[in-house]
């Protein structure tokens, strides 16, 4: 199954800029060197934004859960890399009480 709206996820520039291709950020750092070792970095962040919305739209939906905020979705394995590896990963999107358009959460290594 497929996570609702996925066609309409958000992804805040924020998020990729200050938090996953972030050298500096406490928690975002270790997913900044892995998702740089396969071709992408903060100076054309759209690549990552582009791939990260593919990945909404075509995996199926891990886990569910619900939470006070709204349905959190996990969504895992291949992303589209500009170097052709294409790793495993994991994303979290959120689908806010009253919203009808999913929003990132987080990116991270999968197994």
């Amino acid at each position: 199954m497929k996570m609702p709206n996925n066609t309409q996820a958000i992804i805040e520039a924020s998020k990729i800029s200050d938090y996953l291709l972030s050298d500096t950020h406490e928690e975002g750092k270790s997913k900044s060197a892995f998702f740089k070792r396969f071709g992408f970095d903060e100076i054309i962040p759209s690549i990552f934004e582009a791939a990260l919305k593919n990945h909404a739209r075509e995996r199926e939906i891990e886990n569910k859960t619900e939470t006070p905020f709204g349905e959190k979705f996990q969504l895992k394995c291949d992303i589209n890399t500009p170097d052709g590896r294409n790793p495993c990963i994991v994303t979290v999107w959120i689908l806010e009480n009253d919203k009808q358009r999913p929003k990132l959460i987080t990116a991270f290594p999968g197994k």
